[in-house]
């Protein structure tokens, strides 16, 4: 059973994380889509409605306070079921977001997000290896991608000049993701809600 917009308000806000009536309402939204389709293909092993909300919607909105006021391109690499892309999106309509996604199946669930909810988004369902090499971004995410040391040395190629890239780790990986890519300025990790080791590791071009 899906969440009401003023429960999954309720639960952000015992995160810290605020959400005004429209954004609570569109999250609603897709939450209701993503355990429809959920119940048929495994889109996230977290099935419950209110850890979905409190682990994947409030890191995910966790991360766009942190994205520079500049940022107007965005990249969610590895977008999976849509986080951190879908909920950046909602929250910063003004930033267009790409979800890559090779799995077909995650895929064809981001075009039906992306299309039921309107978004100023679109989905490269390729690996992101195969973009053109003039596709940059002011701002690249990356959340449970396999491989994340690898895919970061992809992903930093994707940032461009001045840009972000904003990385979802833990205290045991961190060291070696920052010395695996000493081409990025990094800052200080922040922890991310309702998480003991989970970090936003947040690095500039």
């Amino acid at each position: 059973m899906s969440l009401s917009a003023a429960e999954i308000a309720s639960l952000l806000a015992s995160a810290g994380i605020p959400a005004d009536p429209p954004l609570s309402e569109q999250l609603s939204a897709y939450l209701a889509l993503l355990l429809k389709w959920n119940a048929r293909t495994n889109l996230t092993a977290i099935r419950e409605p209110s850890e979905i909300v409190l682990r994947h919607f409030a890191d995910s909105l966790f991360c766009a306070r942190h994205l520079a006021p500049s940022a107007h391109t965005l990249l969610d690499f590895g977008s999976g079921a849509g986080f951190p892309g879908i909920p950046i999106a909602l929250a910063h309509p003004q930033i267009h977001v790409t979800l890559a996604e090779s799995q077909n199946r995650k895929a064809a669930f981001l075009r039906e997000a992306v299309r039921r909810l309107h978004l100023n988004a679109e989905i490269w369902s390729q690996r992101v290896e195969a973009m053109p090499p003039e596709e940059l971004y002011d701002a690249v995410t990356l959340r449970a991608v396999d491989q994340m040391e690898s895919a970061c040395r992809v992903a930093v190629q994707r940032v461009a000049p001045g840009g972000q890239i904003l990385i979802f780790t833990t205290d045991r990986l961190i060291d070696s993701l920052i010395s695996s890519i000493p081409s990025i300025a990094w800052q200080r990790p922040a922890h991310l809600p309702h998480s003991e080791h989970g970090l936003l590791l947040l690095g500039h071009s």
